[in-house]
């Protein structure tokens, strides 16, 4: 009996501390989302009417409740926001893209995201070997500096 209740007791001891660990875990994603969103928009070209789809991709990535990525080739990334509501793009681990002759089309077409059929509102070509190129020049200056920062505490 009183195992029973000592195990109760640390049952709602650890309960807050669940339920805190759990709440906090979302932040960092959510700022992750966000940062990757700017950084997809940064290298965004304007907007276009559509872009050649040949029935398949090579990924798509979530940015938002309303955005996606997809890459048709391996450097080649389209932006695509869709009109709300699209509550399943976040959540789902597939999904497909509707097309006319080979074009997916903005205002006639559409991502399939579970239940969902979330019209097309605009694609915007992605930059994304500059994006690449940028990130790996980024990193190269990063690993430089904190090499120079080691190099320089040792001196000291």
């Amino acid at each position: 009996m009183f195992k029973r209740l000592s195990t109760l007791k640390a049952g709602l001891l650890l309960l807050p501390a669940v339920a805190l660990l759990t709440a906090c875990s979302g932040i960092p994603l959510n700022e992750r989302e966000t940062r990757q969103a700017s950084l997809y928009h940064q290298y965004a070209g304007p907007p276009v009417d559509g872009f050649t789809y040949l029935g398949r991709y090579d990924s798509w990535t979530s940015i938002g409740q309303n955005q996606l990525v997809v890459w048709t080739t391996i450097n080649d990334a389209y932006l695509i926001t869709v009109r709300p509501p699209c509550t399943e793009l976040p959540f789902v681990q597939h999904v497909g893209l509707t097309q006319t002759a080979h074009t997916v089309s903005q205002r006639f077409d559409f991502v399939l995201a579970g239940h969902d059929k979330c019209w097309i509102q605009s694609i915007q070509p992605v930059n994304y070997l500059q994006m690449k190129r940028d990130m790996r020049q980024k990193s190269a200056d990063a690993k430089a500096a904190a090499e120079a920062a080691r190099q320089e505490e040792q001196k000291q």
